[in-house]
Order: structure tokens, then C-alpha cells, then sequence
């Protein structure tokens, strides 16, 4: 069964869309069920193999940091706002990222993006340089160091 349909949710849910859009008959359920099947056998043949964390520790750590981490910008980003904004200055950070993992760098920069007051702008997979935007940025070196020892190192304790 896995053979001839290797995303069923994926199959069905294209039937479904595809109903959706037709009038429902028999001939627009058999078609779009064909289109269903072959679009699942191509997703199967070009989708990567699923990466899986080593530990599942420092993902749970990792995730009340991440909240904990979004509260707390939440009210200093709405300060910034709200407040005179004197002394405020925008900037933008270099961090040399060890991770290689593409799961674990698509996961930092859905902590970093999600964080209100700093954005992911580039990756170099080369040198394994990010761009960041900080909306108040204070010290350079002090972001490098949160995004290494914060966030990074529990991403690589989990993946490796």
C-alpha cells in the first residue's frame, strides 16, 4: 500500500482540492485521483530523507528558551515602541554559525525570525556566516555570543 501510495494525506487531500475546484463527478474523481497518485509517487522520489534529532532533551530546553525568549522581546520591543525611541539604533550582525544541519539551521531561523526585534536576512553556506537584523542593537558581540551559546549549541546537541 505504501508503494502505491506513498503520501496518502498528501493524495488525499489533492483529491479533495481538486473536487473542490470541479464539479464533483466520476470522471473528475477518477482524474484527480490519478493526479493525486502521480504527484505523490513524485514527491516520494524527490523529498529528502527525513532528519531526525539525536536527543530530544535539549529540543524540549531549547523550546521553553525560545518562549521564554519571545515573551521577553515581545514587552521590550513594545517599550522601544511605545517609549521616546532616543538611544535606539538598528544594526546588523555577522554570527559564524557552526551548524550544518539543514533542519537545525531552518529551525534557527524560525527562533530568530519569530524573535520580535531581530530578523535572519542571509546565510552563507560557504563560510557559514549569518546576517542578522537587530532593531535595537546595543553590542555586537553580545548577540554573537547569545545566538552560539543560546540557541546553537542546544540545536547542535540535538542534531549534531
Amino acid at each position: 500500500m505504501k508503494r502505491l501510495l506513498p503520501h496518502p494525506i498528501l493524495s488525499l487531500g489533492l483529491v479533495g482540492v481538486w473536487l473542490l475546484l470541479t464539479r464533483f463527478s466520476l470522471g473528475h474523481l477518477m482524474l484527480g485521483s490519478a493526479v493525486a497518485v502521480v504527484a505523490g509517487w513524485s514527491f516520494a522520489r524527490i523529498e529528502p530523507g527525513a532528519p531526525r534529532p539525536r536527543a530530544l532533551w535539549p529540543m524540549v530546553c531549547l523550546a521553553g528558551v525560545v518562549a521564554r525568549d519571545i515573551l521577553r522581546s515581545n514587552f521590550a520591543v513594545a517599550w522601544l515602541l511605545a517609549g521616546p525611541g532616543a538611544g535606539r539604533k538598528s544594526g546588523f550582525v555577522h554570527v559564524q554559525l557552526r551548524l550544518k544541519n539543514r533542519l537545525a539551521l531552518g529551525m534557527l531561523a524560525v527562533i530568530i525570525t519569530a524573535t520580535p526585534g531581530t530578523a535572519w536576512l542571509e546565510y552563507d553556506d560557504e563560510t557559514g556566516v549569518l546576517l542578522l537584523h537587530v532593531f535595537d542593537l546595543k553590542d555586537p558581540a553580545e548577540w554573537q555570543d547569545l545566538i552560539a551559546n543560546r540557541y546553537e549549541s542546544l540545536l547542535m546537541e540535538a542534531f549534531g
